[in-house]
């Protein structure tokens, strides 16, 4: 190979950006050469090699963007400790299904029991997949949707978060909304109703909904969008955290008298 060719196809493969092939050539066409391997064995490893980066440097991006405070996954999640959860149910989530016809998933149960992890697992395989992920806690998610509105920016905003595959609100419930809020998170879940899914995570059953939003009305129409077609895991079950704690002999139930 001349000098001149050997540059030209250095340049044109950093122009085209196949970084991972132009680092690989020199190297991999000295072994080529002398295994006497053919040209498309080669194109065909370097080619692999290339896409393997590229897919790889693309799950990152998706995995930064997502913004997950913790990573957890699915296999360490112990089904058998919350009886109320069916495992085929849980294996057809994980298969991503409700992804795919933009349903949406909510898990309803007291603090600890896994309602975050089992959202929070379903988001990262979902980026494994390939699929835009976003998670927000459900308080800082309405504080940027109401500067948002008060800088008359909410539809951007909520443009935003309808190109995610699927959006992960977490801690319904746990503070209530103030009018504005009410109205900017109603508006989000109507923009997405029908064309993305999201997991909800609340310690509300549905009853206590008109507390979250301060209106029976308007949390009547959020529900009617959210559950139109939706899986809802109800956890009944002991707290994860406390288990942890009792397995180090740390908490018990009987509290001294």
């Amino acid at each position: 190979m001349s000098a001149l060719v050997y540059e030209r196809v250095h340049d044109n493969l950093k122009r085209l950006k196949l970084t991972t092939i132009e680092s690989l050539l020199d190297n991999y066409l000295e072994i080529a050469a002398k295994e006497e391997r053919s040209t498309l064995k080669v194109l065909d490893y370097l080619l692999d090699q290339e896409v393997k980066s590229k897919e790889d440097r693309a799950r990152e991006f998706r995995m930064r963007l997502a913004a997950f405070p913790m990573e957890k996954r699915l296999e360490d999640f112990d089904v058998s400790f919350q009886p109320s959860l069916d495992p085929a149910v849980i294996r057809d989530l994980a298969s991503l299904r409700f992804i795919h016809h933009a349903e949406n998933v909510v898990f309803l149960g007291p603090p600890g029991v896994g309602k975050t992890h089992l959202a929070l697992a379903l988001g990262h395989e979902a980026v494994k997949q390939g699929f835009r992920v976003y998670y927000a806690n459900v308080s800082s998610l309405i504080e940027r949707l109401m500067k948002a509105n008060r800088e008359n920016k909410l539809e951007e905003r909520i443009k935003a978060l309808t190109k995610f595959h699927l959006l992960i609100i977490d801690e319904m419930g746990y503070l209530p909304f103030n009018r504005e809020g009410a109205h900017c998170f109603f508006n989000l879940i109507s923009r997405r109703y029908e064309k993305s899914s999201t997991i909800f995570t609340s310690n509300k059953s549905y009853g206590e909904w008109g507390e979250i939003f301060g209106d029976h009305v308007i949390a009547a129409a959020v529900l009617d969008r959210i559950l139109h077609h939706s899986t809802t895991l109800n956890i009944k079950g002991d707290s994860y955290r406390l288990k942890e704690r009792r397995r180090q002999g740390i908490y018990s139930h009987t509290l001294p008298g």
